[in-house]
């Protein structure tokens, strides 16, 4: 038996759902593990994504679902579920989503871009895997959300 439902994904700006046909829920779920991370499979090539950078501790790929013409996600190989979740050992981790990005954006040539990070649900985090958001090439206002 298949069940459909709605899966919560927000936006910069406002709520939106996405059909889910149960068992090919796209978003690893809170408490989820590494095997069923979307994420760590992208990471370990298992599912392919439009990469546009790649490393032994990285990947940076298209967002599925732009929030602006520029969307990409950072993220780290390793599971870590969400910031809540962090530890003073994964500081230089945390660190090197960033650097990342900047250099992203320098070799596309992207001056402007805003960077976000989500921690649980109730703030739009839909992908268990922490992950930082790139977003440019539209203007966002303030404060966002």
């Amino acid at each position: 038996m298949v069940f459909f439902g709605f899966a919560p994904c927000w936006d910069i700006d406002k709520p939106r759902f996405f059909l889910f046909q149960q068992g090919f829920f796209p978003f690893s779920k809170k408490g989820g593990t590494m095997t069923d991370c979307i994420f760590c499979k992208i990471a370990a090539g298992e599912i392919d994504s439009d990469k546009v950078y790649e490393d032994d501790s990285y990947v940076a790929f298209q967002d599925l679902n732009p929030q602006a013409p520029t969307h990409i996600l950072v993220i780290p190989r390793r599971h870590i579920a969400a910031v809540a979740d962090l530890e003073a050992a994964d500081e230089d981790l945390m660190g090197g989503l960033f650097r990342i990005a900047a250099k992203i954006c320098k070799e596309q040539g992207i001056r402007d871009y805003r960077l976000v990070i989500n921690n649980g649900e109730g703030v739009g985090q839909t992908v268990f895997h922490i992950h930082l958001h790139v977003l440019a090439g539209r203007a966002f206002g303030w404060p966002p959300g």
